[in-house]
């Protein structure tokens, strides 16, 4: 059948084309559908195997491709599932600690989304330690003012431009900075927040632009935003959790690379997916939002929350500090190649910044382009 073979010879395309290394949004955008890629293949490769119709060299050919092409999208998702080893420790029963613990909700509220009770009951709910959320502006700030006596600590951003970030915290929160790294336009939150035993933990809220035709036109910002952030921690030995919208999948290649770099953890590898856009769309499901932490940390509790009117779901994680797992756990190995490829693609983006007449705000950032740091 030849609308089989059309199918199968997309699949293929779609594999490959996400290989090119290229930041425009016609080229990441293939990052992120790589399930619903698979799922396709699969079904077209049982077509295939079940063709009662005579095989020429053509269909050979593409039936060869359409196994090479599931065999790649099985590599990139098959550590997302409980088959693959866990790069994180679950915290054993005996193991729990309270004030070793960290509990924290990021929502992508979606501005013109007016459910505000839904998330306000998501938190009342679980109460967590820390509450992020973003795309929130002044409106809803205001909606979420009932939330505030039991957060003391607090970080408003309101913005109308879909870049908004509010952090609420029940712990406390020292040395905090709004930072715009590489545009005026888009805030990140870095702090410090002391957990109930007194371990300080870096923290650090992002949210940069995707790569789309009505956002941005290329990755370049997002991936220098996000190695930025990358390279400030592999110098620290400090306790770190980077949470936020990154507009970009656990698979792509820019997020390895940022673990590789940062030598950040995902509770996710060797778990499940946390798929958490398009919160109104089953079939069409990725996970764009992320908590990564050092080795220190282990995980207690992680899991999606229920629809609170936005295109995104929550995420709920509960996280604990302890010697005993950096001892058992361990960074992803970087390279010499990662560390070249993560400051050219930093490079790019300050770039791709000073270019568009953005400013260039972050003091990291600001080294770079000084020429303290070089690829």
């Amino acid at each position: 059948m030849i609308w089989i073979e059309i199918i199968a010879i997309l699949v293929i395309w779609l594999s490959f084309w996400s290989l090119i290394p290229r930041d425009e949004w016609w080229f990441r955008g293939a990052d992120f559908p790589r399930l619903q890629i698979l799922v396709i293949g699969f079904v077209t490769l049982l077509f295939f195997i079940f063709w009662d119709a005579p095989w020429n060299r053509f269909t050979q050919v593409i039936f060869v491709g359409l196994l090479a092409a599931m065999a790649y999208q099985l590599k990139m998702v098959l550590p997302y599932t409980f088959i693959w080893k866990k790069q994180v420790k679950k915290v054993r029963l005996e193991q729990l600690d309270p004030d070793k613990q960290i509990s924290l909700i990021v929502s992508n509220v979606l501005t013109p989304n007016q459910k505000y009770h839904l998330l306000i009951e998501q938190i009342e709910k679980h109460q967590p330690d820390l509450v992020l959320t973003l795309e929130t502006d002044q409106t809803w700030q205001n909606e979420l003012v009932v939330i505030e006596k039991d957060y003391p600590y607090r970080v408003p951003v309101p913005l109308d431009n879909l870049y908004g970030m509010h952090l609420y915290s029940k712990l406390e929160l020292t040395d905090t900075e709004v930072k715009f790294i590489l545009s005026d336009e888009i805030p990140s939150i870095h702090t410090t927040v002391t957990l109930r035993s007194g371990h300080a933990v870096q923290l650090y809220c992002l949210h940069p632009k995707p790569p789309s035709p009505t956002e941005a036109k290329d990755s370049t910002l997002r991936d220098a935003e996000l190695l930025i952030v990358g390279d400030q921690i592999k110098d620290l030995d400090e306790s770190c959790i980077v949470m936020g919208d990154l507009n970009d999948v656990a698979w792509s290649r820019t997020t390895r690379l940022f673990q590789r770099i940062s030598g950040l953890l995902d509770p996710r590898v060797g778990r499940h997916y946390v798929n958490t856009f398009h919160a109104d769309y089953p079939l069409l499901r990725w996970s764009l939002d992320h908590v990564f932490h050092s080795t220190d940390f282990a995980l207690v509790k992680m899991q999606r929350l229920p629809h609170v009117g936005s295109d995104h779901f929550p995420v709920y994680v509960v996280l604990q500090t302890g010697a005993e797992f950096e001892q058992v756990q361990q960074e992803l190995e970087q390279t010499d190649a990662d560390e070249k490829e993560a400051q050219e693609a930093i490079q790019d983006g300050i770039e791709k910044a000073e270019k568009e007449e953005k400013i260039v705000t972050d003091e990291i950032a600001q080294d770079y382009k000084d020429g303290t740091k070089t690829p």
